[in-house]
């Protein structure tokens, strides 16, 4: 059974991108446009790895990070978020709230396909 991804970004190349790369690796994907949808998808049906961008329509990714991480059903979930901002402030406030990954656009395609592969092996191996 393949691994399921849901990937959280609102823009519509980046999102065609990650799925086709995903997708091709052996990933079942699904794509959220934007904060609120993520988090209803989440509470439907948990994947085995979250992508969330931090700049998200409705719900920024920060916000659906705090709430995942806050709630029992979805905390173990890992995330990579990914920013277009390479800002200090963004890592270091995502690092509290308990990301387990953290990517910077533009990023190259092996990177997200080895760390969502790490991730989800992690989280196999946990109790």
């Amino acid at each position: 059974m393949p691994h399921r991804v849901l990937i959280a970004e609102d823009e519509p190349n980046i999102v065609e991108s990650l799925s086709f790369v995903l997708a091709r690796e052996g990933f079942e994907v699904e794509a959220a446009l934007d904060g609120e949808a993520a988090i209803d998808r989440l509470r439907r049906q948990l994947p085995d790895l979250l992508i969330l961008d931090v700049m998200l329509p409705r719900l920024n990714g920060f916000e659906v990070l705090k709430r995942v991480k806050a709630d029992p059903a979805l905390r173990a979930l890992p995330v990579i978020v990914l920013t277009a901002k390479g800002q200090v402030q963004d890592r270091r406030m995502a690092e509290e709230i308990g990301v387990d990954g953290f990517m910077t656009k533009p990023f190259s395609n092996r990177e997200v396909v080895d760390e969502v592969r790490r991730l989800i092996a992690e989280r196999q191996v946990a109790p």
